[in-house]
Formats: C-alpha cells, structure tokens, sequence
C-alpha cells in the first residue's frame, strides 16, 4: 500500500494525489513494477525502513506492506 508521510502521520496516497495532474485516472499515483513513475527513489537509511519515493510535487511516498 503507498502511503503519504508527512511530518507525524501517514496519509492515503489517494487523498493526495487525486488532484494531481501526474496522477492515474483513479487519483493513484502511478506505480509501476515496485517503482513510482511520478517521483524518484530516496536512499534507505537502515534496512529496517520501507521503500521511499519522493514524488514531483513533493511529497514523500512510502510503499508499506
């Protein structure tokens, strides 16, 4: 599930990107084959942390299992 991290809470990433113009025609951000197509990969600090991705607008993007 990706997820929006911001400061002290995780929102859905649905409830963000629904407005964006990088978004899917569901208001999903377009995730692809474990890679977010509107943003970039951030670096893992400890192998403890999940998958990251900071999208165009700015958001932090995390894919939690």
């Amino acid at each position: 599930m990706l997820v929006i991290m911001m400061d002290n809470q995780l929102l859905s990433a649905h409830q963000v990107c629904q407005g964006c113009l990088l978004a899917d025609q569901k208001g999903q951000p377009r995730w692809q084959q474990g890679q977010l197509r509107c943003g970039h990969a951030l670096r893992k600090l400890n192998a403890n942390q999940p998958e990251q991705f900071e999208c165009v607008m700015g958001f932090r993007v995390a894919n939690i299992e």
